[in-house]
């Protein structure tokens, strides 16, 4: 009886290369080289100017931060305590560590809420509004312990709009709070990139 010789798969063909074990060997010229590459490459981009997604450097060779209470310019009472944590988680999510006081801090953040006002979007009619925008300025500072001013910024400004209730002033009282605070978080946002921008 004739046994029939079924020719190697390419899995069996492949699976011993020695070209391949060449190269994927820890010894190997290849090998040394890409590990070498892959190594040098944060250090590159790093020197380049790059930097990775949600890490900020900011000014003055700062390492941690203490976010003063703002100053609150407004009649809104309480927006100064939203928008001060709103900062602090701001900063903790991005990378950059935040100190319980200014004593444990290379600098301090601080400053005020210069305004708060509200304006009509859309109106239904001539008397009813159907949604307002609230808009909110801030001026801030970081100074180093020496109060030496390492960035500063007037009029930072962002808007939220939200919707009006007819004829239930408490939901629409509710919708204007909520619409605070996705301001003070957008906000937030926008002074760590502005405080981290370029350095």
């Amino acid at each position: 009886m004739m046994h029939k010789t079924l020719p190697d798969s390419p899995h069996r063909r492949f699976s011993h290369s020695p070209l391949k074990d060449a190269f994927l060997s820890p010894q190997s010229p290849p090998f040394r080289l890409l590990s070498s590459v892959l190594c040098l490459l944060p250090i590159f981009l790093l020197s380049c100017g790059y930097q990775f997604a949600g890490v900020g450097q900011l000014p003055g060779d700062v390492q941690r931060v203490f976010v003063a209470v703002l100053e609150n310019k407004t009649a809104e009472t309480g927006i100064e305590t939203i928008l001060s944590n709103d900062l602090i988680q701001e900063f903790t999510r991005s990378g950059n560590p935040v100190a319980r006081n200014r004593q444990g801090a290379d600098a301090m953040l601080s400053g005020r809420i210069a305004s708060l006002h509200i304006d009509t979007v859309s109106r239904r009619g001539t008397q009813s509004a159907l949604s307002r925008r609230v808009v909110i300025s801030v001026d801030l500072s970081l100074t180093d312990p020496s109060d030496n001013t390492l960035w500063s910024m007037n009029r930072v400004t962002e808007s939220q709009v939200y919707d009006i209730v007819e004829g239930d002033k408490q939901a629409t009282e509710n919708s204007r709070r909520a619409a605070i605070r996705t301001l003070s978080k957008r906000l937030a946002e926008t002074v760590h990139n502005r405080l981290t921008a370029g350095f």
